[in-house]
């Protein structure tokens, strides 16, 4: 498909899977790579964690000639097929942009040993989409696992609000991800709801991943954070980092990033606003 309107990532293909494959991390860092949507790649010194990836035109083609056409703004910046080597996958919830059936089948192809964690309310789902059942692992808020040497806190996100299912089984997860000594919190899709700030708990934050797209009902963009309510979360958890992310990829679901750069001026000193480009290495230090 040829897109030449498109942004284009910083590193693409052949370029970034070699920068990811080649890249040493010390015992007391992390790097990162921003894959689009709410895509990370995290890298420690002995594992590779996947979160959200989208790296198809899956949702283009499903809404192609609808009413409501998912006209992508920033190139893939490899698909899941090349990418090998990853030990763990995280998907936050079953919106496509976040479990990926153009992404995903292939991806845990190519990474032979790679699990997949998601909520486990969505495990029927998964199977339905063709992924290997042994190798997906049912996430349910609050019980840690390990993988590696990354911990993963699963917590309720409010997608609109705190949905579960007919079993209490929450549909919308975030992640607390601890590794070389860090601690991150990737939101998935979510508002901020009364007991958030509780889900996360005490601990300090190095970075808070949060969507800054909004939500608007009369376009089809169901609940997340603006760049307002974003910023204001990172006021109250005070990480040393806020990422933004959900913005860039559909042109019916998007804000200016320039809308959250402005926001960010009101965070405290400590807290620093650091805004990734696709494909962009990115590496934080303990």
């Amino acid at each position: 498909m040829d897109f030449p309107t498109l942004n284009e990532p910083v590193q693409s293909g052949a370029t970034l899977l070699e920068d990811i494959r080649r890249t040493q991390v010390g015992a007391h860092s992390v790097a990162i790579w921003w894959l689009g949507q709410s895509g990370f790649l995290l890298k420690s010194s002995t594992g590779l964690l996947l979160v959200d990836p989208y790296l198809s035109e899956h949702l283009t083609e499903k809404y192609r000639a609808t009413s409501k056409p998912h006209i992508r703004m920033t190139r893939s910046p490899f698909r899941g097929e090349e990418l090998d080597g990853v030990d763990l996958v995280l998907a936050s919830h079953k919106h496509s942009d976040h479990l990926d059936p153009g992404t995903l089948p292939t991806l845990l192809q190519a990474s032979k040993d790679a699990i997949l964690g998601l909520p486990e309310s969505l495990l029927e789902h998964g199977r339905a989409l063709g992924l290997p059942h042994d190798r997906m692992l049912g996430l349910t808020a609050g019980r840690v696992i390990e993988h590696r040497d990354f911990r993963v806190r699963p917590i309720p996100s409010a997608h609109e609000d705190l949905a579960t299912d007919e079993q209490g089984r929450h549909l919308y997860l975030g992640f607390v991800i601890e590794v070389a000594g860090l601690r991150l919190y990737h939101s998935g899709d979510s508002l901020v709801y009364e007991g958030l700030t509780r889900e996360l708990g005490p601990q300090p934050f190095d970075i808070l991943f949060l969507p800054i797209n909004g939500r608007d009902p009369a376009r089809g963009v169901s609940g997340n954070m603006s760049a307002a309510e974003a910023v204001d979360l990172a006021r109250q958890v005070r990480p040393r980092f806020i990422v933004p992310h959900h913005y860039d990829m559909f042109t019916f679901n998007t804000v200016p990033v320039a809308d959250f750069e402005r926001e960010a001026t009101r965070l405290p000193g400590d807290v620093r606003a650091r805004v990734l480009q696709c494909g962009e290495h990115w590496e934080v230090h303990q």
